[in-house]
């Protein structure tokens, strides 16, 4: 009998996702080959994904993962992870199952190399004398420019001079990022009229291949002006921007001050909702409490819905020692994924890595039962209004729906269970209705008067759809 209900759910699911098609849950595929992203089409598109956001598509060089975010030339895709006819393959796999392709953009720096030359320039003579050597590869794999020719040189640097004061709005946007001495850091990119001209040349080549969004990199470490005179009307019509802007606070937070509402002020862009996350972090963490949760926008600790990137994990945290802290118990991480997926606002992210720092946590993530799950309740529930039903330290309950409730999420951070009674005509509860759990299909509950107990177990989320 279970497995007749689990089939008839998942029928059910699958024709939310014929009907809807207005989700907007982007898949981070973090570090994957271009290749592997054209494989997976079929089944990304069948789990409901339809954005899908890839690795800096530039030539690179070195088998870390950070290595992508060091470019040598952006007139060409050459990486580890594949070239530019790999691209543009991926392309065009995913446009024919309904999948649209986001890339990471680097326009910040240029690749550290002092290790190996003492020059600024790029791609250096080194790579230029590939490109000599193989004309035919190299002319398939062009975007743009002239390959006899280095891109950039020294006039197009800032001096070198590592961020010292990362308090200083000066230092964090015209300075190097550097790591320990005596690393030199990575050359920082001026805003000068030659730059502005090859970054637009390069997100326009993106764009014209079929790119229908940008991931900003290192955002916080661009001047404004730079960010706006690169991404001009015509690059950004009808493109999803958002930037990185990493922030340990919302309003009041001397870094969201200073960086980050600065640029949303002065962009119009998208960001990832580093405020949000910061209230998801201290919520869940011991001691915390989920009444942060109850409407964190209010009190300036979220951004507004429509410019909101929202995460519980980003690339940056598992592998960045610095950031690592940040990692959440796993448990608790599933349970802010119910609690992204379940609120109306932002476009949640999913981040999947092929376990990259070791931690064995995100690998295959993107497939996960619970995920998917979640995704299936976001679908169903875009752009539904959302209702507090009850809150404390320990659990938050909430509905979904513009008249009647259509889905309740109910999340339950503490060891022990949680119970609670809802007035059904308050929060407009379908009466002689089944109401199903998309993470446990077999937790139905029917509405059949004025009060009824919702029961949510320990350390659990529940959400639930009328059937």
């Amino acid at each position: 009998m279970y497995k007749f209900i689990r089939h008839l759910v998942y029928l059910f699911l699958f024709l939310l996702i014929l009907q809807d098609s207005s989700a907007n849950v982007i898949l981070h595929a973090f570090n994957w080959k271009y290749s592997e992203v054209s494989e997976k089409a079929d089944e990304l598109s069948k789990l409901g994904y339809q954005m899908v956001l890839v690795s800096p598509p530039l030539k690179s060089t070195g088998e870390e993962w950070w290595a992508r975010y060091q470019p040598q030339d952006y007139r060409v895709i050459e990486n580890p992870l594949g070239d530019t006819n790999d691209f543009r393959q991926m392309l065009n796999t995913l446009k024919q199952h309904d999948v649209v392709v986001y890339a990471d953009i680097v326009l910040n720096h240029m690749a550290n190399e002092a290790y190996e030359r003492d020059d600024l320039n790029f791609p250096g003579q080194k790579i230029l004398a590939q490109y000599a050597a193989s004309p035919t590869k190299y002319s398939s794999l062009r975007l743009f420019g002239d390959l006899g020719k280095n891109l950039f040189s020294a006039s197009d640097f800032n001096p070198a001079t590592c961020i010292n004061n990362y308090n200083s709005t000066y230092e964090v946007q015209n300075w190097r990022l550097c790591g320990a001495p005596p690393d030199t850091g990575l050359p920082d990119l001026v805003n000068n009229d030659w730059v502005v001209e090859q970054q637009q040349n390069y997100l326009r080549s993106l764009r014209d291949m079929g790119v229908k969004g940008f991931r900003i990199d290192a955002a916080k470490h661009m001047p404004l002006e730079h960010v706006n005179q690169v991404i001009t009307a015509d690059i950004k019509h009808d493109m999803h921007i958002f930037g990185e802007i990493i922030t340990s606070g919302g309003a009041g937070n001397s870094e969201y001050d200073r960086f980050l509402k600065p640029y949303l002020d002065g962009t119009g862009f998208a960001a990832y909702d580093f405020p949000l996350f910061s209230s998801l972090y201290n919520a869940f963490k011991i001691g915390g409490s989920l009444n942060l949760l109850v409407d964190p926008l209010a009190y300036g600790q979220a951004l507004q819905p429509g410019r909101a990137i929202t995460f519980v994990t980003t690339h940056d945290i598992p592998n960045n020692q610095g950031f690592r802290y940040l990692i959440m118990d796993e448990a608790d991480e599933q349970l802010a994924y119910a609690y992204i997926m379940g609120r109306d606002g932002g476009v949640p992210l999913v981040f999947s890595d092929h376990n990259e720092s070791g931690d064995n946590r995100w690998a295959e993530a993107y497939r996960s039962g619970s995920l998917t799950a979640m995704l299936e309740f976001h679908r169903a529930n875009q752009g539904q209004p959302m209702k507090i039903i009850g809150h404390g330290d320990c659990f938050l309950l909430f509905s979904r729906g513009e008249s009647d409730a259509t889905g309740v999420v109910g999340i339950n951070k503490c060891e022990h269970g949680q119970e609670y009674w809802v007035n059904t005509q308050e929060h407009k509860f379908f009466w002689h209705q089944t109401y199903f759990d998309v993470l446990e299909p077999a937790d139905t509950f029917i509405v059949s008067s004025q009060f009824h107990r919702l029961y949510i177990p320990g350390r659990k989320a529940k959400m639930w759809m009328r059937q």
